[in-house]
């Protein structure tokens, strides 16, 4: 009698474990044991005991949803938060726009971001922080550097697969372009402003934010895509809707490698033994 109970009640376990798959609650699948045990211990109400249930799934499926949008945004690791951005080394920069971004109104405003400055100055580190917070926040997220993306579309142009390539840019509703102008030697060859134009044009179009970084300002857009004309209209419609943020300040790559390089020679000084 005792083994065919508890036969019985392994079917029903593995039944409900099944139904909880079938379902896609995850959590309650692999966790339900302990959430019945804890049930026992504190004697919820019914309310409050399903009530906790749904709420855990809701998180557990959330977190889920978050890692996925994450890895096929292609965000570059590690990933870059807002919180370890150094605003005091940037104190010409205007943090309060750059936090009232991280809301992410933009998107809902379908309004665009243009980051400027010189290298070192933070632009990645901020355009990378606002897409994982896009992620974070449920938004279907893709992440490319202007070599990249003009490089991609001219092989599909070549394959003829131009209509399939562009759609990975076109479909997202967040679209981050990094680092136009860290690949000038990449470009000197294939200068397609006209393949970054159908991008820009098609979510203009769309009402589909983007943010843009650069190290390149405005007059000297046309000579670095090889195409005054593509330059020109890609400009006006970047230009349109988006908020420009620029920075002006010191490298801050330059500034931990001189900080690096104080360390070290600070200690090979203690180290010298005398002759």
């Amino acid at each position: 009698m005792s083994t065919k109970k508890t036969t019985h009640t392994q079917g029903q376990m593995k039944q409900f474990a099944d139904n909880c798959h079938y379902l896609g609650l995850k959590l309650l699948a692999e966790e339900y044991p302990q959430m019945v045990d804890k049930a026992g211990k504190d004697t919820p109400g019914y309310f409050e005991f399903i009530s906790g249930i749904v709420q855990a799934e809701a998180a557990a499926r959330q977190q889920r949803r978050t890692e996925y949008l994450v890895k096929n945004s292609r965000l570059p690791q590690p990933l870059n938060m807002l919180a370890g951005f150094d605003f005091d080394f940037q104190p010409k920069l205007d943090r309060r726009l750059v936090m009232d971004l991280a809301s992410l109104g933009f998107i809902e405003r379908h309004q665009s971001i243009l980051l400027v400055g010189d290298n070192g100055t933070g632009k990645s580190h901020i355009g990378r922080s606002l897409a994982l917070k896009a992620c974070q926040r449920g938004y279907k997220t893709y992440y490319t550097t202007c070599s990249e993306l003009i490089n991609d579309l001219n092989a599909g142009v070549y394959e003829k697969t131009l209509d399939k390539r562009i759609k990975k840019y076109i479909n997202p509703e967040l679209l981050l372009i990094d680092e136009m102008g860290h690949d000038r030697l990449e470009l000197q060859v294939v200068k397609e402003a006209h393949l970054l134009f159908k991008v820009i044009d098609q979510r203009y179009k769309d009402n589909k934010p983007l943010i843009f970084t650069t190290n390149i300002e405005e007059p000297d857009w046309p000579e670095f895509l090889g195409d005054p004309i593509s330059t020109s209209a890609i400009l006006d419609r970047i230009f349109h809707h988006s908020v420009i943020v620029r920075i002006k300040g010191p490298s801050y790559r330059k500034y931990q490698g001189e900080l690096l390089q104080k360390e070290y020679s600070e200690n090979n000084d203690g180290n010298e033994q005398p002759g």
